[in-house]
């Protein structure tokens, strides 16, 4: 079967899917076929406090799953952080060229080679207003990457996250309501990320300061929230702001 064939039988077969079950059996096949060992599609969240309700599909050993668990890695580990600075997959040894690596990172992939988890391949699936996941593939230490099946790693593993939110929604894993800013609320918070004070904003804007204040206030009411720090936080998750808007790249 030629790579365009095989391509499109992968993508078939994940969009497909009608169970996590199905899932699962599915990504297992195609992870062999690929050249690969073990696949992992999940949520970047503490899957443990997630309770069930975040995307998760693995076949790691269990060991390193059980202390990945208990160590709530799903929130910091460096392969996930990386994810979140790049558009496509990526290989595992690129990271430290990547993103800054702590200490605690390196002990981090330290371990999981011990464990047996050595080089891998990752693609992000980071969708505005939901929390970030990904889709790794990977071997075990010292076998090599199948780098002629990346692109089609690439490919399988956006469309297999696509296929796990679809399913995970029937299961009712319930995402918080999208929150719409008003116009001028957002200029008031994108002044506030840029680091004015009200006052400044107020000159900025051409309003009274207490304006500026009340937008700054019911835009958090708006998310939920009691301070305006979270309140840029959240219009940066769900895409509201964007970096390149507050640093005017």
């Amino acid at each position: 079967m030629g790579m365009r064939s095989t391509a499109q039988a992968f993508v078939a077969r994940v969009t497909a899917v009608s169970s996590a079950g199905d899932l699962d059996d599915a990504l297992r096949a195609i992870t062999l076929d690929m050249g690969f060992q073990y696949y992992a599609l999940s949520h970047h969240v503490d899957i443990i406090a997630a309770g069930g309700k975040a995307i998760r599909v693995h076949n790691y050993p269990d060991r390193w799953a059980d202390y990945y668990d208990a160590n709530a890695l799903g929130v910091s580990d460096p392969v996930h952080r990386a994810s979140h600075v790049t558009s496509v997959g990526f290989r595992w040894s690129h990271i430290p060229q990547m993103i800054p690596l702590t200490a605690c990172d390196r002990k981090v992939l330290l371990l999981g080679s011990d464990q047996g988890i050595g080089d891998g391949y990752t693609i992000p699936a980071n969708v505005p207003g939901e929390a970030r996941g990904s889709c790794s593939f990977a071997n075990e230490a010292g076998r090599p990457m199948p780098d002629r099946m990346l692109p089609l790693a690439q490919l399988t593993g956006a469309f297999a996250f696509e296929a796990a939110r679809r399913l995970w929604s029937v299961r009712q894993f319930e995402l918080e309501p999208a929150q719409t800013l008003t116009d001028r609320q957002r200029d008031c918070a994108l002044w506030a990320a840029r680091g004015k004070s009200d006052w400044e904003t107020s000159r900025i804007l051409g309003l009274s300061e207490e304006t500026v204040a009340r937008h700054i206030r019911q835009g958090c009411e708006r998310y939920g929230v009691n301070k305006r720090t979270l309140l840029l936080i959240r219009a940066l998750f769900d895409g509201t702001l964007t970096f390149t808007d507050i640093f005017r790249r």
